[in-house]
């Protein structure tokens, strides 16, 4: 497909100033918006998006043709209007009359894909985790404070109002000092078998959708959805799933990055082709606390009282005088040596159009403290199921130095802070 000449001069590191980049948008002018992935959690984004009655569709991307004919055929049907459709997101950042993108991609193009928008003058809805790993989600806060872009990750719990009060309890302490925060990820998987290398089907531009990612050769498995079990493109479910309970740990603890870090497990049971661990524990060190995370994709029971439907899935906070179990529809707190219930809040499970809502706001005000998930936060987040992993990688406990980002001393841990970079798409050491 042919790019742009503006698209060629920022893919080329010429970036635009957002002056240039974006018109003047009004208090009440319907956002423009370009959903860039058309998987599951992209048509998700069409609903969730224009559910909020505050912008239009106007453009989808994706590297698959089948999916690209779904999105449009989705937008037509659930919006009424034909979204312009592309194959290359460049020439969606390239495009004058979007004022905003959404990026439901795998993690693996989070951040190359933000930063090219934000050099693009666009804002940026980016889905959980923020950040494939450390060092590209550095660059993806540089990008967006440097470009005064508005960059959402889709964290969505931060913008449910359960959990916005459960938190906001913590911290008045209603359970008093708060000593352990723990995330439970407890959700079924199962095996994705064995699936062989092969050509790429007709409508799929493999090198597009590796992007940032090294070179492998096609097989399936690496492609729909399970492209989340291997470490080039996904960060297994402890950033999946669990990101989304690591976020809220951390955010009930009132914590940011730990002293240090040790997680073990495996990928039992299985022989497939998933590379991740299944069943996974991490403990994270902060002196006067602690932040334990737990991943089960095998069978299990539940904990603390949270809800089973097959999956467990939530947060547990303890402290000097009660415990508080909270989960996507509900949280409890429990009082005293008696373990009194004391407080049962039970609320909608729906929580993304109100973070779609939310980052609407700040585009709108142009003040990235109005966002509730603001890439920083997200960014600090993901770096904890980063730690996790590169402990589990190595086998040991791997102590962190939070001013500077990084394992101090310790130079193989460091090397996986990043990825080699395969050209062009390369996350610029200079945004």
């Amino acid at each position: 497909m042919k790019v742009s000449r503006r698209g060629f001069f920022y893919s080329a590191g010429m970036s635009l100033t957002a002056a240039e980049a974006t018109r003047v948008m009004g208090a009440n002018d319907r956002i423009q918006v370009a959903i860039v992935g058309l998987g599951g959690r992209g048509r998700a984004h069409v609903n969730i998006f224009h559910s909020s009655q505050e912008c239009t569709i106007a453009a989808i991307c994706d590297v698959n043709q089948a999916a690209r004919e779904r999105g449009v055929a989705l937008v037509k049907q659930v919006a009424g209007n034909t979204p312009k459709d592309y194959v290359d997101m460049r020439e969606v950042f390239a495009d004058k009359s979007i004022d905003a993108v959404s990026l439901p991609l795998p993690n693996h193009w989070h951040a190359l894909a933000t930063i090219w928008a934000c050099q693009a003058g666009k804002d940026v809805y980016v889905e959980k985790p923020a950040c494939h790993n450390i060092f590209e989600g550095l660059r993806m806060i540089e990008a967006a404070r440097k470009y005064n872009r508005m960059v959402q990750v889709g964290s969505q719990g931060r913008s449910a109002p359960h959990k916005r009060k459960a938190m906001q309890l913590l911290q008045e302490g209603v359970i008093g000092k708060v000593y352990m925060a723990k995330g439970l990820c407890f959700k079924r998987r199962k095996s994705i078998g064995k699936t062989p290398e092969g050509p790429v089907p007709p409508g799929i531009d493999w090198d597009k959708f590796l992007g940032p990612a090294p070179y492998r050769p096609y097989s399936e498995n690496r492609f729909r959805y399970n492209w989340h079990w291997f470490w080039d493109t996904g960060n297994g479910d402890i950033g999946n799933q669990g990101i989304h309970e690591m976020d809220i740990a951390r955010w009930g603890l009132g914590r940011g990055l730990p002293l240090d870090g040790v997680s073990t497990g495996g990928k039992f049971v299985y022989d497939d082709d998933q590379e991740t661990p299944n069943t996974q524990l991490a403990s994270f060190n902060y002196g006067d606390a602690q932040l334990v995370f737990e991943v089960r994709g095998l069978m299990t029971g539940t904990e603390g009282g949270l809800r089973h439907t097959g999956n467990v899935i939530g947060n547990l906070f303890y402290g000097s005088e009660g415990w508080m179990a909270v989960d996507g529809a509900s949280f409890q707190v429990y009082k005293g040596e008696s373990n009194e219930k004391v407080m049962d809040e039970k609320v909608s499970d729906r929580e993304g159009a109100g973070h779609v809502k939310n980052f609407f706001a700040a585009m709108r005000k142009r003040d990235h403290r109005i966002l509730t998930a603001d890439v920083e936060i997200g960014v600090t987040s993901a770096a904890l199921v980063h730690i996790a992993n590169i402990s589990y990688r190595l086998g040991r406990r791997l102590k962190f130095d939070a001013k500077n980002w990084n394992f101090p001393g310790d130079a193989e841990a460091n090397k996986m802070l990043t990825r080699p970079p395969r050209p062009p798409y390369v996350v610029p050491e200079k945004v």
